[in-house]
């Protein structure tokens, strides 16, 4: 069985902040980190709704409050493992269509038997107004400060939309092999510097999320990919 290490937040925020530097190869130091972050998740959210083996993530998101894109989360173990990536954050407005996104990453360190590496495309379908609001305040660490549960392929969507035991379902499209993934124990906080970059002015996720102050045509496609009209 996979244990969490016991890691102070602030000192694992300050592991994710370094080891994403790395671990990430373009998202993080190509020229146009954020655009190219809100295409790739374009790809990613496309990727998962046109797989019939993801029917149940379509059935969640016509009810969720809020989305998670994580278009390449990568996972390396042996003994020791660790997970991070770059994604974005979108939430519904009260009319029922989708906002802008607010940049954000992920990450986690384990240990127990686990080998191999692992990219995947990660989708967090947030289905709860804690969820969402946990998540817009930061620093929010999965299975702890909020309840998160895999989707299973299979699961009906009657059974998705109703039985809403979890705060977040999380999907992933994985390319590679990794034994012991879990999203137990992962941290989520928010990427000012993208947020910046995307928008062209300091700004908040607070800002772009719940006061909606910002907007941008680069990221309309995804928000059609949601079901905007």
């Amino acid at each position: 069985m996979i244990g969490t290490i016991n890691t102070p937040r602030r000192f694992l925020s300050i592991f994710l902040l370094l080891g994403l530097m790395v671990s990430v190869p373009t998202d993080a130091r190509a020229g146009n980190d954020a655009k190219e972050l809100v295409i790739k998740s374009e790809i990613a959210l496309g990727n998962l709704l046109n797989n019939p083996d993801y029917h149940t993530l379509q059935a969640l998101l016509n009810d969720a409050r809020g989305v998670l894109i994580f278009p390449s989360l990568l996972k390396v173990g042996f003994f020791y493992g660790v997970e991070g990536g770059n994604g974005v954050l979108l939430a519904r407005n009260s009319d029922g269509t989708w906002g802008y996104p607010a940049f954000f990453t992920m990450g986690a360190m384990s240990v127990g038997l686990q080998f191999g590496g692992q990219d995947s495309e990660t989708i967090l379908a947030i289905m709860t107004d804690r969820g969402i609001e946990s998540i817009i305040d930061q620093e929010v660490k999965l299975g702890a400060d909020l309840s998160v549960a895999v989707g299973t392929v299979g699961l009906g969507a009657e059974a998705a939309t109703t039985a809403q035991l979890a705060d977040i379902y999380a999907f992933s499209r994985p390319r590679g092999v990794y034994a012991g993934v879990s999203f137990e124990g992962a941290l989520i906080h928010g990427r000012e510097d993208l947020n910046e970059e995307f928008y062209g002015s300091r700004t908040s996720v607070t800002e772009i999320v719940v006061q909606k102050k910002h907007s941008s045509t680069d990221a309309d496609k995804l928000r059609s990919l949601l079901g905007n009209q």
